[in-house]
């Protein structure tokens, strides 16, 4: 859990798979509509962004999967944990991702679920599925580099 002081960011879960599995083409910051154990859940670090994705229904726009553990402390005011959570956007990002999100191929990811100044934000990525062989290139390439740097760092010595 890295933590930056100067913005007021604690982030609390990373979808590093995403970044694996998905060409990113842009990002946008949401809010999430949670209830009181659910925030407290998430300020002990207990969510996990594994297999979450969001839609836009109805005009709204909604992630799904997003797994926040019950507060220990909340006996029947507990929550449950892979409840649809509805995301906080202005009327004009959301219409533009639906038009965006309709193409084929493409997906709303969150990449990382953070807390900004005491308010729980999720990062929304528009994404399009990676091939199989997309993702072997990007392995040779993280090869590729890796072997450079170490060629450079043995002439060095």
């Amino acid at each position: 859990m890295a933590e930056r002081k100067s913005e007021g960011v604690k982030v609390i879960a990373e979808n590093r798979k995403a970044r694996h599995d998905f060409h990113i083409e842009e990002t946008i910051e949401a809010g999430l509509v949670l209830t009181g154990t659910e925030i407290k859940s998430i300020r002990a670090g207990r969510a996990n962004l594994r297999d979450s994705h969001a839609r836009i229904e109805r005009g709204e726009a909604i992630l799904y999967n997003l797994h926040i553990s019950p507060y220990e402390q909340g006996n029947r005011y507990n929550h449950d944990p892979l409840r649809p959570r509805k995301l906080l956007l202005h009327r004009r990002e959301i219409d533009s991702l639906f038009g965006k999100v309709r193409i084929k191929g493409y997906a709303l990811i969150p990449l990382r679920l953070y807390l900004r100044n005491g308010r729980a934000k999720v990062e929304l990525a528009l994404a399009k599925g990676k091939k199989l062989y997309d993702k072997r290139e990007d392995i040779a390439k993280r090869e590729a580099l890796l072997r450079i740097e170490r060629t450079l760092k043995s002439r060095d010595r």
